[in-house]
Parts: C-alpha cells; structure tokens; sequence
C-alpha cells in the first residue's frame, strides 16, 4: 500500500468509475468514512421509537457511525447508484384502478440485493487485481451501514426530506450500494441540498409519516407497515392504505426532481407480469406454492405467504363493493392463520359499510329524480 502514490491512486480512482460504468452502475463516488454528523440524529430517531419494531437499528450503534468497525481497516467507501424506473411503471393507472393491487416498482423485477451485491464485488475484485494488498467487503441495504449518508458524502445526491438519496440530474429511482475499502483514495465533494422550501413529498404521504423535514416515523409509512411490520396493521391506518400491498412510491411520485429520472435499462429490473397491474382478487386466489412460483428471485417473497394475505386483506377491503370480494374473503375467513383472519374480518366489515353507503347514495339519487318527474310518468 506504501508503494500507492498519490497520482497512483487518482487513476485508481477515475478508473474504478470507468469500471462501475462498464458494470452497469449509473454513478460512481467516494467518500470518507466520518460520520459523527449523523450519530445524534440517529439516536433521537431511535429514543422516538420511529423504527418500530425493527429492532436491528437498536444493535451495532458504533458500526452505523463507524464503517471501520464493521470492516476492519476500512478508510473508503465505495458508493454506488443503479437506476430501476421500468419503462412500464404506469403509476396514475395502477394507484387510480382500487380493484388492483399495486406494488413499489423496485419490487416488480429481480431481488436488488443480489444485484448490486454481485457486482459490487465485481468491482472489488479488479481493484484487488490490480492491487493485491487491497481488502474490501460490499453492502446493499444488508448491514449496519448508513447508506444514504455515504452517498450524500460522496456526491450521489443530497438526502430528501423524505430520507431518501436525490440526484439533480436523475431523481431518485435508484438503488444505492456499496463497497468499503482500505485505500486512501481521493474523495469527492457532497452536491448541494436542493430540496428548498418544497415539502410534497410531506404533504402527499397518505399516512402522514414525514413527521418532520429529514425524519419519518416507520410505524406510520407504509413501506413499512406492508414489508417490515410482522404483526397486525393498525387499524387506525388501514383505510389510508388504500391498494398498496406491497411498498408504497408515493412520495417519490410527486418529487419535482423526478421528472429528471431516467429509465432503467436493465432487464433484472423490468415488470414481471404476474405481479403487475394484476386486480387484488386474482393475486388472492393463489395459493402458498403459487406464491413463492411467481415471487421467485424478487424482494416480495422475504415478507412470506402470510403477510402477503394480510396485506391483500387490507387492500380488499379498501376496493369498492364487489359481492365477488366478499364472497372470497368469507371462504378463505375460516382457514386462515390468526392474522391474516383478523385482516378479512376488517375487510368484511369495510366491505358492508361500502354496500350501505353505495345503497344510500342510490336512494337519494331515486328520490331527487323522482322529485323531478311529472306526476303521471
């Protein structure tokens, strides 16, 4: 590593973004490791309990904020962004038509974490082809790693106040990956926050989960209530649900920045028919083993047959009136596990108050248009 001069490693460094580009990663950027910034945000978010019930941000505090902790020796990192937007997306549609069940679009192809895993340690690989005494260990979203952070240090993007990574040339329909590493190699410099006074993505969260600029409150966001809650939706929140059964892109959707967001090209990434734009009772008519066939390779299948049901309960019982939703909830009532039953019996009952509001509003549509009528007709 001594032998490294600081040219040396300057061409490393432009020639691991030509290489990051040749392995389908949009942008490459490097950062330093501090980030004592982050520790007191991260402790507040914690003590307000807005993790919820993911309990693993609670262990490996020192790691979080201390990348050298987690990979020994580590000076760098190595941050990545994949675009995944398929061409397909057809949001407006999806979230309009309640009969259907819609899915984050990261969801809809391939499992990013294999991904980005596999050539991320791609890239580890020629830089310690080149540089035998190099070490590296990559991540995606799969340990103790502040990945937002890393990309904002290294020019990624500036962190929205939705939490997520933006980029002023490309939105923030990305995946964000990567690769800690022990060479001292030349740093760039954070882009400008360009967030200003806009606040719809606040605004347009239908659970009102941004509780403040830069801070949400997982227990309210239905990316989390849908994927890492393991146990009953409250209830309170589940008519804000809507037809979401999986992930939710809403404060995404309304980002100004995206209209700069690029498509991805990337086949992994494309909609699987099987789970787009498909209606909320053909998607509960599988069965367990159809299930796991048609989420085979993607991030759906982690939440489990279950939670899938629970989930699909939720977004029946918010669809209009349909005697075939009833009808089917009722059959699978007396089967089901204990929580997916206590999701149908919610269903049922929002299913009922639909007819009797929708046999209300017929009736006074009657009644105003008989009012209208001659007395003879």
């Amino acid at each position: 590593m001594s032998s490294l001069t600081t040219e040396d490693l300057a061409t490393l460094a432009d020639q691991i973004k030509q290489w990051g580009s040749e392995l389908g990663f949009q942008q490459v950027g490097i950062s330093d490791i501090d980030l004592s910034k982050h520790k007191d945000a991260l402790h507040r978010w914690l003590q307000n309990g807005y993790h919820g019930d993911m309990r693993f941000f609670e262990q490996n505090l020192d790691k979080r904020t201390q990348p050298e902790l987690l990979h020994p020796g580590t000076v760098r990192a190595i941050a990545v962004r994949m675009d995944y937007l398929p061409p397909d997306a057809s949001f407006a549609k999806a979230l309009s038509a309640t009969d259907k069940g819609y899915i984050s679009r990261y969801a809809l192809g391939r499992d990013y974490h294999k991904i980005l895993r596999k050539r991320l340690k791609q890239l580890g690989d020629k830089i310690k082809h080149q540089f035998a005494d190099s070490d590296f260990r990559p991540f995606v979203d799969s340990a103790p790693v502040l990945e937002h952070a890393l990309a904002e240090k290294a020019g990624l993007g500036w962190t929205g106040k939705h939490s997520l990574t933006i980029n002023k040339d490309n939105g923030s329909w990305f995946f964000l990956g990567e690769l800690f590493i022990n060479l001292p190699l030349p740093i760039d410099k954070p882009v400008e926050e360009n967030c200003g006074s806009c606040t719809a993505c606040m605004t347009i969260c239908p659970t009102q989960a941004i509780v403040e600029p830069y801070v949400v409150d997982a227990r309210r966001c239905i990316s989390y209530l849908t994927i890492e809650l393991k146990g009953t939706i409250p209830e309170q929140l589940r008519s804000l649900i809507g037809n979401r059964i999986y992930g939710c892109d809403d404060c995404q959707l309304v980002c100004p920045w995206n209209r700069y967001a690029k498509i991805s090209t990337e086949a992994d990434f494309m909609s699987r028919p099987a789970l787009k734009d498909q209606t909320l009772l053909q998607l509960w008519s599988w069965d367990e083993q159809t299930f796991l066939d048609n989420t085979q390779g993607t991030a759906i299948r982690r939440i489990g047959y279950q939670r899938w049901r629970r989930n699909l309960a939720v977004g029946l019982g918010n669809a209009p009136f349909d005697d075939a939703i009833v009808n089917a909830l009722q059959r699978a009532r007396d089967e089901a596990c204990v929580l997916v039953r206590e999701h149908i019996d919610w269903a049922l009952a929002q299913q009922h108050a639909s007819k009797v509001s929708m046999s209300r509003t017929t009736s006074r549509l009657i009644r105003t248009i008989e009012k209208g009528l001659p007395r003879d007709a």
